[in-house]
């Protein structure tokens, strides 16, 4: 089965809160940095807050491992030096890691997906005091909303709907409810979703590996099973989209207990048309 990576690009995400991700991107074979890269870091530096930022790179599979784990290095170096000579001492450079091509979240089976590969990811969190997180309120349940009151673009939470740790497998208690979903497709016709995968705790990454399907786009994965399920409840294909969020928008940060992990596994549904 050819699964296709899908690339979210984040530029300043933010969750009123915790994490965010901005990507820069570089020419085949390159770690130059062109201007609109510098000037996006140079937006980075500003932020004010006491942060954390990660920098990780990656590369596409042109050449042999070596020459790219290297290429990898040389980027995501580029990016640590430019930026030390702007940010503020409120902000620290915590770790500048080169991936090679270990975790590619796109395919390469087109030239747009390769250069999505040829990238730098900053990853930047907000500095908690021991103990303390963040939890945020839950999307209205789509399960419960009436359909005259629901509104395009809207998000709704799946209740119960949670997922394995590492896999793209949903608990049990989530049966029913993914019933109850499907009930609502078929009664009405005319709703469109897009339903979007979340992942929990995988902080060195954008998105977690499946540990099945061994690949590195687990959120991905989750939103597709779903997908899955309701097209083998007679649901029409054309009416359902995937996205992968990776680990960028959780209910619970940091994730302390199993239950606050358990929170973030899940798949949360938008409404796309009505």
């Amino acid at each position: 089965m050819k699964l296709i990576f899908f690339f979210i690009f984040f530029s300043f995400y933010s969750l009123n809160s915790a994490q965010m991700l901005s990507s820069v991107y570089f020419k085949n074979n390159s770690y130059v940095l062109n201007q609109e890269s510098k000037n996006k870091l140079d937006s980075l530096a500003l932020l004010k807050s006491n942060l954390t930022f990660r920098i990780f790179g990656n590369c596409d599979p042109s050449g042999n491992l070596s020459l790219n784990k290297k290429l990898s290095e040389n980027r995501a170096n580029a990016v640590s030096e430019y930026l030390k000579g702007k940010i503020s001492s409120k902000i620290k450079l915590q770790t500048t890691v080169g991936l090679g091509v270990e975790k590619q979240i796109n395919d390469n089976s087109t030239e747009d997906l390769r250069e999505k590969n040829r990238r730098v990811d900053v990853f930047i969190e907000k500095s908690f005091a021991p103990g303390e997180k963040i939890s945020r309120k839950a999307y209205p349940s789509f399960l419960n909303t009436k359909i005259a009151m629901m509104k395009v673009k809207d998000t709704f939470s799946l209740p119960d709907v949670n997922f394995i740790g590492g896999r793209h497998f949903w608990l049990p208690n989530g049966n029913t409810n993914l019933l109850r979903l499907s009930k609502i497709l078929k009664e009405n016709q005319s709703l469109e979703v897009e339903l979007q995968g979340h992942i929990c705790c995988d902080y060195e990454n954008f998105d977690g590996e499946d540990i099945d399907l061994k690949t590195f786009n687990l959120s991905w994965t989750r939103a597709t099973a779903i997908k899955d399920y309701l097209l083998k409840q007679g649901i029409e294909k054309n009416r359902i989209m995937v996205k992968g969020l990776g680990h960028l928008n959780p209910v619970v940060y940091p994730e302390i207990t199993e239950a606050d992990r358990i929170k973030n596994r899940r798949v949360e549904l938008v409404l796309t048309k009505k």
